[in-house]
This record gives structure tokens, sequence and C-alpha cells, in this order.
């Protein structure tokens, strides 16, 4: 029997989202074939799972969505970003760009409409100037998608909460990454704000012994070995990653924890690690606590 996938309620949208998301940046950048992207959502979203997010600067991600489940249209809320459509490493603000941007997104993942449209990790700076805003709220009123998001972390994401333009903030927040849950979250819940989790275990970087080659992880995998968690030292992989993921979904306000894979099996194996539920009380707060007693002032939210 399939496990069941609870959902949660993202701010004030009224979307009914699943506890668990489906994150689009691996099968982009892993080049997975369509025949396993079919596999994967198709049964993903036989149990329960309606939230797709992706971005157009993960490559082929967006058309491979398109191609595998535009179809069951009806069955999941669809999520992208815009920004970075040359790279993540060349960010694209002009007006005239971004709103191309748009309408690529959607013709790649062959729909009329997205659930959520998010800048993704704009600065403060581009944000204050006011136009990337103004290109999200023109989308919203042409139909092109219900909702407008902001993805980012640290004072870029405080500013963009403060704004009172978004709807959704998606932030990484991790054993590794909780700058956000103290700078930003409290913030938006205050605003009605849908809260997004990106990374949320982490990238299970513990798993590796030595300093990881992926530069992408390699201050996850610093933090960790600072850290040094009890349940990461005891815990087999696949009990680390539970608790790591149900701390994710402990904390207040997150709606859904975005996770990416390749792999099929992985979405089942992920559900089933939280039919243990929420963390304890007591097992939330010695997590909190270890970090704020090692957590260093460096250690700000990871894009």
């Amino acid at each position: 029997m399939s496990p069941q996938i609870e959902k949660r309620r993202l701010g004030g949208t009224g979307l009914e989202i699943s506890v668990l998301g489906f994150g689009g940046s691996e099968i982009g950048y892993e080049q997975a074939s369509l025949k396993t992207v079919e596999r994967l959502l198709g049964s993903a979203l036989d149990a329960g799972l309606n939230c797709i997010d992706t971005a157009e600067c993960y490559l082929e991600s967006e058309e491979l969505i398109g191609q595998a489940v535009s179809e069951r249209r009806r069955d999941y809320y669809l999520f992208t970003k815009c920004g970075h459509s040359a790279g993540f490493e060349l960010p694209d603000w002009d007006r005239r760009l971004l709103e191309n941007s748009i309408d690529r997104s959607l013709q790649r993942l062959r729909t009329d409409h997205l659930d959520l449209l998010q800048l993704h990790s704009c600065s403060e700076e581009v944000l204050r100037r006011g136009e990337v805003i103004e290109v999200l709220e023109r989308a919203r009123e042409q139909g092109k998608t219900r909702f407008i998001g902001y993805s980012g972390d640290s004072r870029d994401a405080l500013y963009a909460v403060e704004t009172g333009a978004f709807d959704t903030l998606q932030t990484s927040i991790s054993i590794a990454d909780q700058e956000a849950m103290d700078l930003t979250l409290p913030r938006a819940r205050a605003r009605g704000m849908g809260v997004i989790a990106k990374r949320p275990i982490a990238n299970a970087v513990w798993k590796s012994k030595t300093k990881p080659g992926n530069t992408y992880v390699v201050p996850y995998w610093e933090r960790l070995n600072k850290l040094r968690y009890d349940f990461l030292e005891d815990a087999n992989l696949k009990d680390a990653v539970s608790l790591a993921l149900r701390f994710t979904l402990s904390v207040e306000g997150v709606t859904t924890a975005i996770v990416g894979t390749t792999k099929p099996e992985r979405w089942r194996e992920n559900a089933e690690l939280l039919a243990a539920g929420l963390l304890a009380k007591e097992e939330f707060n010695a997590i909190r606590a270890r970090w704020k007693e090692v957590a260093e002032e460096s250690w700000v939210g990871e894009v």
C-alpha cells in the first residue's frame, strides 16, 4: 500500500499542498531520461504528491516535466522560478528578458498557467528598484500565474518578505541551515505567507566521511562536522534522513519540503520516513539548542 502524504495549506494562497514536494533540479542537472521522469512523477502523483517545483535554469527540467505529466495538469500544483535563464551565475533582471523567460517556462511546461511564479535568488538591490516585482505582478494579472513568490535566503529574503508583495517564501531550512528560522520565518508567518523549505535534508551530505568534491554541498558538510549531532553519529542513513526531514517539517509555518531525486523509488522511501510524524518537542529543541551553541555568524542561508 502506498504511504499517505499529508497536505497543508500554503499560507494565504489556500492551496492544499503535500508536505513532500518534487524538486526539479536533479532531473535537469543529472540529465535524467524522459522515461525515468515519467516513472518518477507518475508514481508520485498517483500517491498524492501534488507539488512540483522547478526553474528555467535547471537545464532541461522544465521540458522533461512538461513532456512527462502535462496531461495530468489537474493533479498537481506547478511552481517555477525566473531570473537566471542564461545560467545561475548570470542573472537576467531586465524586464523584457524576464517576461520572455516566463513565456518560455509556460511553453516548456506545456501549460497555460503556473500556480506559483517565483523570483529566483534576486538581490535586495534589484528588488528595491521595483521593476522585477512589477513583472511578476503583471504576469499574475494576465493569468500566467495564480500567485507570486520569492525564492532566496538571508537579508535578501528578509527584504522580499518585508515588501509585502509576495504570497510565498521559498528558503533553505534544515539541520545545517537555520538562519531563516529566526530571521525571516517569523515575519513571513506574520504576513500570512506560505513557506516552502528547500534543501530540507542538507543534501544528506553527512554520509560523506571526507570533504566532498562537489563545492555546492561543502558548506553543509563543514557545518555538520562542527555541529556533530548525536543522531548523525549513531543512526543509520535512513534513520538520519528521517530525523532531518521531520525536523524541517516540524518548523512552525513550513508547508512543504522540496526534495529532488532522479530515482523513481526515492519519493516512496521519503514518504515512509515521515510515518513517525513530527519530531517530539524535546528532539526538536535539542537540535535547535545545538545550532545556537555552535553556529557561527557566517552560517547564513545557503542559496
